[in-house]
């Protein structure tokens, strides 16, 4: 027989119970911020494109002045940053709408399709440097070395002071991990033009520009495959990375009167929220008498295992953990 189930929306600030179909207090505090800060996000993201917008440009143009296959491929990178800097932002600006009749959890999933589009961005970006390196190796041609080394390290120090916008929330949202991403591995791509540039210089070695190209591409697969791999997983409803399914369960079986837990599911809402449900067999039925113990519990999931949204069932005897008792 199910005797309840309680629903608890715990953000940064404070936990929003429901107990028995009745709401918490009207005079609580609603916080939907979890942590992120819009506006401040915002001014990173108009910052960054426009940055790397105006540089993209002069950047492509020095390319092919300079008949250069790895600034050109940087070039090409920068644009692809562009996108993906506008696309994650699109999606933060989106997830941060309220839900609707249609749209029940709102659109903060587009911040998980952001993330999956900015990975597969950066791959079509390696492929392309990698394409046009090896057509460099087969057809080598004199390169303007001076106006590379000046060039690619306006680039570093772009790339890099807007990485830096992003360096906090690439922590916790994934979206803006992929954001950083594309700005971080630019800088390293425009460092590899440089030093490119100077053993060409004093080598002549033509071979090196699509050399250092290549190894670009090794740089940004290496770096993407884990971003194209969490975003895969989150848009899959997989357990999100840093949360250990084994550990909440036993948290959930270690509550007092609890029996068994079953029907334990864990998944991604967005790119920064995480969300839960379970059923709870508790013959005695302790927990449900005391609407603080489903705070408690609210809070402890949230503290330690970073999960947001609880959707628990309470279920009387063990006949419910195998058949439908609603």
């Amino acid at each position: 027989m199910t005797i309840g189930r309680m629903h608890t929306h715990a953000n940064d600030n404070h936990t929003n119970d429901s107990y028995m179909g009745e709401q918490s207090s009207p005079d609580a505090h609603h916080d939907h911020s979890h942590g992120v800060s819009f506006e401040n996000i915002n001014l990173s993201f108009i910052i960054a494109v426009a940055a790397n917008l105006l540089f993209t440009g002069i950047e492509a143009v020095c390319a092919v002045v300079a008949n250069s296959v790895s600034l050109l491929g940087d070039a090409g990178h920068n644009f692809s940053d562009v996108l993906g800097l506008l696309l994650a932002w699109g999606a933060t600006y989106l997830a941060s709408k309220k839900a609707g009749e249609l749209y029940s959890y709102g659109y903060r999933r587009t911040t998980i399709l952001a993330a999956i589009i900015n990975a597969t961005v950066l791959v079509f970006a390696a492929f392309y440097i990698a394409f046009e390196s090896i057509e460099k190796f087969l057809s080598p041609s004199p390169i303007a070395e001076i106006p590379m080394m000046i060039v690619a390290s306006i680039g570093i120090a772009i790339n890099a002071g807007t990485a830096m916008l992003f360096v906090k929330g690439r922590k916790s949202d994934l979206n803006l991990r992929g954001a950083f991403l594309h700005l971080a591995y630019d800088a390293v791509v425009s460092a590899g033009v440089v030093v490119g540039a100077i053993v060409i210089y004093f080598t002549g070695w033509l071979w090196i520009d699509p050399m250092v190209g290549l190894l670009i591409v090794f740089v940004i697969l290496a770096g993407t495959w884990g971003l194209l791999r969490d975003s895969v997983n989150l848009i899959l409803d997989a357990v999100p990375q840093g949360i250990d399914r084994q550990a909440v369960y036993q948290y959930l079986q270690g509550i007092a009167g609890v029996s068994q837990v079953h029907d334990l599911h864990i998944w991604a809402m967005s790119t920064y929220e995480n969300c839960l449900t379970a059923h709870l067999v508790m013959p005695e039925n302790t927990l449900w008498d005391s609407e603080d113990g489903y705070t408690s519990i609210g809070a402890s999931l949230r503290d330690k295992f970073n999960i947001h949204h609880v959707t628990l069932q309470v279920e009387k005897d063990l006949e419910c953990a195998n058949t439908d008792c609603d």
